[in-house]
């Protein structure tokens, strides 16, 4: 029996570790409890970059996971930056523009792009449209701008 006790006590702390763990990383964790239902037409938008705004329907940005529908003004800007974590956006009206080593792509109304953590690239608003996005992190939201 004594043979068994170390892998079982192994064994248990991963795995508790993990069901504390995996629900936060998901969003699913304290700030996520229960439904949510947000409308991006009712949403109150507040500044969070130059011409960029967004509604924090869950989490907060600032400090860990979080969603939020996401509006980039008509012809924005960001310049080249990276986020620390992976970022996933889902675009409603508009489009997203996004620019890396591997080239441009226009993520329009009904498509998905998904942002590693760490990958740089530009990113910016349809000249006439700008873009209306739900935009998830696996963690707190940020800007790091590069060359």
């Amino acid at each position: 029996m004594k043979k068994y006790l170390i892998p079982i006590l192994a064994f248990t702390a991963v795995a508790t570790a993990i069901s504390l763990l995996v629900p936060r990383v998901h969003g699913q964790g304290d700030t996520a409890k229960g439904l949510i239902y947000a409308s991006a037409e009712k949403a109150t938008y507040t500044d969070k970059l130059p011409g960029v705004q967004i509604a924090v329907i869950w989490g907060n940005p600032d400090t860990g996971p979080n969603g939020a529908f996401t509006k980039f003004a008509p012809g924005c800007d960001n310049g080249m930056h990276v986020h620390t974590n992976d970022i996933w956006c889902l675009v409603f009206k508009g489009a997203y523009l996004y620019k890396d080593e591997a080239g441009e792509k226009r993520v329009g109304p009904g498509e998905f792009l998904r942002i590693p953590g760490g990958h740089k690239h530009w990113s910016g608003g349809d000249k006439t449209e700008g873009v209306l996005m739900y935009v998830e992190s696996a963690g707190k939201f940020d800007k790091i701008d590069t060359k």
